[in-house]
């Protein structure tokens, strides 16, 4: 993926029917699946920092898709994972309508200029109505599949 580090996002970090009832539950999720990123990663502590975060204010994009992330020390690249929630939940999304769509990004601490450049590219993709809905009909037995949606689009946005 051009805009993104290598090992960024991985099939071990996508659940496509993930069976969560409330934004709490999502960020852990969430945390469970970076844990898997780097053995140095603590899923509670991950989890811990995506909440901190979202107590800020929440990451709810709008469109069905949130972007929880946080900066956390002892990584030396970024990490992302996504979620397709069978269920909507609430997220307090700017839109007020119901998440189903997430992508959870933790980057190393001190990144804060590749922070925001992948936030910034992951705004864009999931802006994009035809890659949301490509997402949202994938076929959820195939984690590989999500990653050439990402993978095709975000080449896609590179070259435009």
């Amino acid at each position: 993926m051009n805009s993104f580090p290598e090992n960024f996002i991985a099939a071990n970090r996508i659940n496509c029917a993930s069976a969560t009832s409330s934004k709490k539950r999502v960020l852990e999720a969430a945390g469970h699946l970076l844990a898997h990123a780097n053995p140095e990663l603590d899923e509670q502590d991950i989890f811990n920092k995506l909440l901190e975060r979202e107590r800020l204010g929440s990451t709810g994009f709008g469109h069905g898709v949130a972007l929880p992330h946080a900066r956390i020390a002892g990584i030396d690249q970024a990490y992302g994972c996504f979620l397709r929630l069978s269920e909507p939940v609430d997220f307090d999304a700017i839109d007020d309508a119901p998440v189903d769509l997430v992508f959870a990004l933790l980057a190393p601490e001190a990144a804060t200029d590749e922070h925001l450049r992948i936030l910034s590219t992951l705004a864009s993709l999931f802006g994009d109505t035809d890659f949301r809905d490509a997402l949202r009909n994938a076929e959820c037995s195939n984690p590989e599949q999500f990653l050439q949606i990402l993978d095709a689009k975000n080449t896609t946005a590179d070259t435009t």
